[in-house]
């Protein structure tokens, strides 16, 4: 985030011009090598256990080389040496100035004072903007009088590093009133505190479609419900985890689906806090125990979907798939199909579920907690009902401990976490049919 922000500034003071910026920053990109990459490289890592520590990470909140040392993937000597090889992109940033525009270490070490005094940062300030400490950094950005603004600013950007892109940086945030929009996706949690988070898009699409293609994977070029959708999943990871850090806390919230609207204005007291992702703007929208007013007549979600498959004599079984979803959908079924494993059916919310069992009588189901009109442990309960035998497997994100609980109480024999692991998915469907 410093190079992006005193980047900016270069530009501003006419010491590069913005093409000489770009180029720096493309050369920072590609330059960037994460430490799952450099562990692999070592033989301290296998793909496998990569993949595992990023998932791991959309439940906890902490970095990858500590999740790695805790759960004995690494020791702390092999992520101190792995550390040591990761040079900051700071270091590089100043490198290239010096050695591709010609500029001399003094020269840029007065800049970079004139910056911080324009800025009005402190030198500890600095410091940290430097080596990307989210934890102080969000707090020079994103000072806020509600409680959890600031906490949910810092697990947005650390996921956005995780799943979007490490070429970001943010200004201060923004208390309003009125939000006008072009298109808005957002995400409720109620109980201790009522919290509504999401993006928002006062412009142009271009933000909103990045954080949708690097999320799904996909190549996305116009705003539709596949974006929002995507856009809501990454958001989910977001509440997941604020959900289950502000539970050690002793605060508890219960998550609900996401939902997109196009054109229209978010009324009520809140915050905004412009994020710019590879120079596409968007807004970080947070509202904290707030009357506010999202918008009318939501978009509706991709209610397409695919045809079940007819069940084959090698088939490993016979699945439904039941989520809100399209993107949640389609991994899961690509992974199960790509198995020997057969979807008989997919279906969008816990009523259309329990019809699809009933129909269908598959060999197991899948049923995501969080989705309209009937929830994932409603409709577990119905199942259970209707067959004490049934082969339940909750999906769910970080954050939903307490239903995870309750539907393993109700008869569910495993749950799956988001974002999907192969490997994970598959371990669990075998112990469950064998």
């Amino acid at each position: 985030m410093f190079c992006q922000l005193f980047g900016k500034y270069l530009i501003e003071m006419n010491v590069i011009t913005k093409d000489e910026y770009e180029d720096i920053i493309l050369a920072l990109r590609n330059t960037r090598i994460k430490i799952g990459f450099l562990a692999i490289e070592e033989g301290y890592l296998t793909e496998t256990e990569v993949k595992e520590i990023h998932r791991l990470q959309a439940i906890e909140d902490a970095k990858f080389g500590e999740i790695a040392v805790n759960n004995n993937f690494l020791s702390q000597e092999q992520l101190d040496k792995l550390l040591s090889m990761q040079e900051g992109e700071y270091v590089k940033f100043i490198q290239i100035l010096c050695e591709d525009k010609g500029l001399f270490l003094a020269e840029i070490n007065g800049y970079i004072e004139d910056f911080r005094k324009r800025q009005g940062f402190d030198e500890n300030e600095l410091e940290a903007l430097k080596h990307e400490e989210f934890d102080k950094v969000v707090p020079m950005f994103a000072f806020a009088s509600k409680p959890f603004v600031t906490d949910l600013v810092g697990l947005m950007l650390r996921n956005i590093t995780r799943f979007v892109s490490t070429d970001f940086y943010i200004d201060r945030i923004i208390r309003v009133k009125q939000a006008d929009y072009k298109s808005f996706v957002t995400m409720e949690l109620k109980g201790d505190a009522d919290v509504h988070i999401g993006f928002l898009a006062d412009d142009n699409q271009d933000g909103m479609l990045l954080i949708a293609n690097r999320y799904a994977d996909e190549q996305y070029t116009e705003a539709n419900e596949d974006v929002y959708d995507a856009v809501g999943e990454f958001i989910n990871c977001i509440s997941g985890l604020f959900a289950t850090n502000v539970f050690h806390k002793g605060v508890k919230v219960d998550i609900f689906p996401q939902h997109a609207y196009e054109n229209q204005s978010a009324m009520g007291d809140a915050y905004v806090l412009p994020l710019y992702i590879e120079d596409k703007k968007i807004l970080f929208y947070i509202a904290i125990n707030s009357e506010v007013k999202i918008g009318e007549d939501p978009v509706e979600g991709n209610i397409e979907v695919l045809e079940g498959s007819p069940e084959t004599e090698d088939s490993k079984g016979s699945i439904v798939v039941v989520d809100d979803s399209s993107l949640s959908r389609k991994i899961l079924r690509t992974i199960l199909e790509e198995n020997g494993y057969t979807v008989v059916c997919e279906a969008i919310d816990g009523i259309e579920g329990v019809d699809a069992y009933k129909e269908y009588k598959p060999d197991l189901i899948t049923l995501d907690i969080t989705m309209p009109r009937l929830t994932g442990n409603g409709a577990l309960k119905e199942i259970m009902e209707y067959d004490s035998n049934a082969n339940v497997i909750m999906i769910t994100a970080a954050g939903q401990e307490d239903k995870i609980l309750e539907a393993l109480k109700c008869g569910a024999k495993r749950f799956i976490t988001k974002p999907f692991l192969a490997e994970d998915i598959m371990k669990n469907i075998t112990e469950v049919l064998g």
